[in-house]
């Protein structure tokens, strides 16, 4: 014989009581992460407003950033932040390919751990430590053994060789990119590696079933598969990249100007807050290296948004294909 236990009114009411706080919770904690970015927004353009106003569109069009005279202008910290930024993805992405493609189809059972391990750990380095290794080891041998052969090979040809000419310093924007790319490697390959393990084997399987081989499966099989994790994960390299200071700084050199050679030194927002904010004297000052900050911060949300239409658009085409 089925008894039912009825429910008394009480407990009902207190398991309403409970899930009404529960939902208020979660609310709050919604609308507290709104409210710190509107307040982070908000006081970047109050801090900004007097050097945007005293030098307006002209402060992301000049290079000139002179403290004696109050002349300020972005153009070499936004020139610098984007070059090193691309070019370590470029250096990065097939990098993290491979180690992602390694660990989840290739590697042996006994190795997939051991490198998995040590991807993770060099994700939890602390950046300066990147930057000293970078400063201390990375620049001596870029600039006795690798700068001098890219300037004699690379330096003599048309069009591509201005961004090799001019004397082997050791930092600069080649030298950050190396470091950056170094920097984001883990987070890159640790995304594409969780991400390819998701691909069902039932797919993989059917292609070596067809006779595909494991390249043709890779890239027929699981690339396509796993296609909007790859970019959200080269998104999140990119955040990385964009925002880095205490390692740029090291190794780029901090010098607020444009050149062609992509080994002459040059500087970045947030290594050029990093370094002056300290000695920043005077409002216009302070207020530029502020609007410098609000940039780094349209920069990296454009970047964002960017991805995220990426990643809609990309789902919409594989539901309309599927």
């Amino acid at each position: 014989m089925n008894t039912v236990t009825a429910i008394s009114p009480r407990h009902a009411a207190g398991q309403r009581q409970r899930e009404r706080l529960f939902r208020g919770a979660t609310l709050a904690a919604a609308l507290l992460v709104l409210l710190l970015l509107g307040g982070v927004t908000l006081s970047l353009i109050v801090g900004a407003w007097p050097a945007l106003a005293q030098f307006k569109l002209s402060f992301l069009t000049r290079e000139i950033w002179n403290p004696v005279t109050d002349q300020y202008g972005a153009l070499a910290p936004i020139y610098g932040t984007l070059v090193t930024s691309f070019l370590a993805l470029l250096f990065a992405i097939p990098v993290s390919f491979g180690i992602a493609i390694f660990l989840t189809e290739l590697a042996p059972a006994w190795l997939k751990r051991p490198v998995g391990v040590a991807v993770e750990l060099l994700a939890a380095v602390p950046s300066i430590i990147y930057g000293i290794w970078g400063l201390f080891v990375l620049s001596p041998v870029l600039q006795r053994h690798v700068q001098p052969w890219l300037i004699e090979v690379l330096g003599p040809l048309p069009l591509v060789g201005k961004l090799f000419q001019g004397p082997p310093f050791g930092i600069g924007i080649l030298t950050a990119s190396f470091v950056l790319a170094i920097m984001i490697i883990p987070f890159i390959a640790a995304v594409m590696r969780d991400v390819f393990e998701t691909v069902p084997d039932v797919l993989k399987e059917s292609g070596y079933g067809l006779g595909a081989t494991t390249w043709e499966v890779i890239w027929q099989v699981v690339v396509p598969y796993a296609r909007t994790g790859m970019i959200g994960g080269v998104m999140l390299g990119l955040g990385r990249a964009l925002g880095e200071t205490m390692a740029v700084t090291f190794v780029i050199g901090n010098a607020h100007r444009i050149g062609t050679s992509l080994l002459a030194p040059g500087t970045t927002i947030s290594a050029s807050i990093a370094n002056e904010f300290a000695e920043a004297v005077g409002d216009l000052y302070t207020s530029s290296l502020i609007a410098l900050g609000a940039l780094l911060f349209l920069i990296t949300f454009v970047v964002i948004a960017a991805a995220r239409l990426m990643l809609m658009r990309l789902e919409r085409r594989a539901l309309s294909s599927a």
